[in-house]
């Protein structure tokens, strides 16, 4: 199961109720192995994710520690920590030049997912921890999407400041276009000699795959990302007199097909579905139908985002 928000609980992925009790926790098992293995009908990945929560909830020890909010029996070694708070700044792992970075990724849907969890407990009653995975795991699920797009951004951001000095990356941009009942920002924007990349980090909590142009899957619930994506990118070119070459939606690995999906193009920019792990090395080398930008251009534009870029 994907370290995430949206992902279901071991007792969801077998099927059965949080107070089951260990009898009916082992059949339930057992019922969901049958229905998940390869060979009567089910996928690797299902019959993965049922051997991965029996191994949270399978024996006394491991179902006390997760129930108390940690992720089974090894998590008793140590003490708990809150998996989805903010993780501390860690020291640079080489003395590689990393890319220009400006904003604050994650930022804001970390406000909003705070915002949401406060108001649903009660306003004004205390909560101690907000990343409790106990509360989280009880919280509607669009206030846990909120936090797994603020994991899905901040992720994205830490890949993408490997890119390399060539490269300026800008988080949580402020558009307009938040006005036609979009979310009131872009989540990255990367500039480097492979072209000009408005980026949005998703987590849904379930597979997407692209249909004519645009992202289709059950756990999207009407959205349109790559038409809102496309508005987006569009009202920060307009401010900056500037074109994207690529939009780009990034997902988690086990959400996406292929390690990277060309979607057509929208307005001339490529449109790409990108696993989390792929979208780093694949801007690098540079997208296919992607124009490269020289670098005369590359400062031209940077200066135009620079004076013209606002953040959320």
């Amino acid at each position: 199961m994907p370290d995430s928000p949206l992902s279901a609980s071991p007792y969801e992925v077998l099927g059965v109720r949080a107070d089951a009790n260990d009898d009916e926790l082992r059949r339930a098992y057992r019922r969901a192995l049958r229905h998940a293995h390869p060979d009567t009908g089910g996928s690797t990945t299902q019959f993965d994710a049922v051997q991965r929560a029996w191994t949270l909830v399978g024996t006394p020890a491991a179902r006390a520690a997760f129930d108390r909010g940690g992720r089974g029996a090894e998590s008793m070694a140590e003490p708990t920590r809150a998996t989805w708070a903010p993780a501390p700044p860690r020291p640079p792992r080489d003395s590689r030049p990393l890319a220009r970075s400006y904003g604050h990724p994650g930022g804001l849907t970390r406000q909003r997912y705070l915002d949401g969890i406060r108001e649903w407990v009660g306003l004004g009653d205390e909560i101690p921890d907000p990343y409790d995975p106990t509360l989280v795991r009880r919280a509607p699920r669009e206030i846990r999407h909120l936090l797994a797009d603020a994991l899905a951004e901040e992720a994205t951001a830490r890949s993408l400041s490997t890119l390399g000095i060539a490269f300026t990356v800008w988080h949580d941009l402020a558009t307009d276009a938040a006005g036609h009942g979009l979310p009131p920002k872009l989540d990255h924007l990367v500039l480097g000699p492979t072209g000009l990349f408005a980026i949005q980090s998703e987590d849904w909590g379930g597979p997407v795959r692209f249909r004519r142009g645009e992202l289709i899957g059950e756990a999207l619930a009407g959205e349109r990302p790559i038409r809102a994506l496309a508005a987006r990118a569009k009202a920060i070119g307009r401010a900056a007199k500037v074109k994207p070459t690529g939009l780009i939606v990034v997902v988690p690995d086990e959400f996406a097909d292929e390690p990277l999906q060309v979607g057509g193009t929208n307005r001339g920019a490529v449109v790409v579905l990108a696993r989390a792990s792929r979208v780093a090395s694949a801007i690098r080398e540079g997208i296919p139908g992607s124009p490269f930008i020289g670098g005369a251009e590359v400062m031209e534009v940077r200066t135009r985002l620079q004076q013209s870029v606002r953040f959320a």
